[in-house]
């Protein structure tokens, strides 16, 4: 097995923010010290490579669903030629949690969810050709919603609510 080189201060601190999460959060996830996540990103440590190694499989997951949504919408496209679509994103770590818990143990954090809809966004725009508008979920407009058109909680019905936000 080859050994590579931990990253640097600079990729420790733009793969934090290209994953849209505070030094905080980083500490969370990879439990470590907050003063030791900060002190990666001055080139004071080095990663740790637990830590390396779950923050790089978070982007990876990030990478797999971008890969796998652009896929399936390309394919809904042969079908159906839209070139506009809605994605919920969730304001809050609650909401995240209430409406989107199948995500959780992959992305555990609602800024990492929002960050896939982000990359997927402009991945459709650039490859695909598709505008994708993120809309933050209302909780209470998306029940007043499901009520009036008799609509159960589900993925579906989000996304019917997210269209009509368009």
């Amino acid at each position: 097995m080859a050994n590579f080189a931990s990253l640097n201060a600079i990729e420790v601190q733009t793969l934090r923010q290209s994953l849209g999460l505070s030094q905080q959060q980083v500490a969370d996830l990879t439990k470590q010290p907050l003063e030791q996540v900060q002190a990666w990103e001055n080139g004071e440590a080095a990663i740790d490579p637990r830590a390396e190694k779950t923050l790089l499989d978070i982007d990876d997951v990030i990478e797999m669903q971008v890969l796998n949504t652009c896929d399936g919408i390309e394919e809904l496209f042969k079908k159906e030629p839209k070139r506009r679509l809605a994605f919920v994103v969730y304001p809050t770590q609650a909401v995240y949690t209430q409406y989107n818990p199948e995500f959780l143990s992959s992305l555990p954090l609602t800024e990492l969810y929002n960050t896939a809809a982000w990359r997927i966004k402009k991945e459709c725009k650039l490859v695909l050709e598709v505008d994708v508008a993120l809309v933050s979920l209302d909780a209470e407009a998306y029940k007043a919603f499901r009520a009036d058109n008799g609509l159960s909680e589900s993925r579906e019905s989000r996304a019917k609510w997210a269209a009509t936000q368009l």
